[in-house]
Formats: C-alpha cells, sequence, structure tokens
C-alpha cells in the first residue's frame, strides 16, 4: 500500500488537474472534437497548449519580411506646431 501512494504521488507531479473557464461554445466544440477523434478533451486541450507554446519565444511566428506600412497623402501641413499662435488660430476656426 505504501508503493501505491509514493506511485500516486509520482503521477500527480506530471499530471495537474486545474480549473479553467472556458466559453461554453468553445466546450462544446471541443467535446464534439474530441468524440470524433476518438481522444479525450483534456489530451486535446494538452496538444493544443504545447502548440501554442512550441511556436512561442524569440521571433516565434513572425514572417521575415513584414509588409510595409501604408502610405497617404495628407495635404500638406496646415500649420507649423512650434508656432503656438498659429496653432491656436487653426484650432480656433475649426
Amino acid at each position: 500500500m505504501t508503493l501505491l501512494a509514493y506511485w500516486n504521488t509520482g503521477c500527480m507531479v506530471c499530471h495537474m488537474k486545474t480549473t479553467l473557464n472556458i466559453d461554453e461554445t468553445v466546450i462544446r466544440q471541443l467535446r464534439e472534437e474530441a468524440a470524433r477523434r476518438g481522444t479525450t478533451m483534456s489530451s486535446l486541450v494538452e496538444a493544443g497548449l504545447r502548440r501554442i507554446l512550441a511556436n512561442s519565444g524569440p521571433g516565434a511566428g513572425i514572417p521575415d519580411t513584414l509588409p510595409p506600412l501604408p502610405t497617404w497623402k495628407s495635404g500638406g501641413l496646415r500649420v507649423d506646431i512650434a508656432k503656438r499662435d498659429e496653432l491656436y488660430r487653426l484650432l480656433d476656426e475649426a
């Protein structure tokens, strides 16, 4: 019986129970997917977490090249904001 107690303690270190608050629609989809695959919801959640964690870290998920930032024509400067009086005049007109 003592051996069994130590065995259970060892398994608790490897497999912890936890409580998560998950939206009902996500749980329903998880339950359906687990049934479709013939596995448990726990194993699907663990696999998903492992995938996310494996893809995290420095540079993970960031492409080598980013698309260029958008540009547009502003119509030019209406006022030099360093000139406070001009800025106040423009704001008063608005």
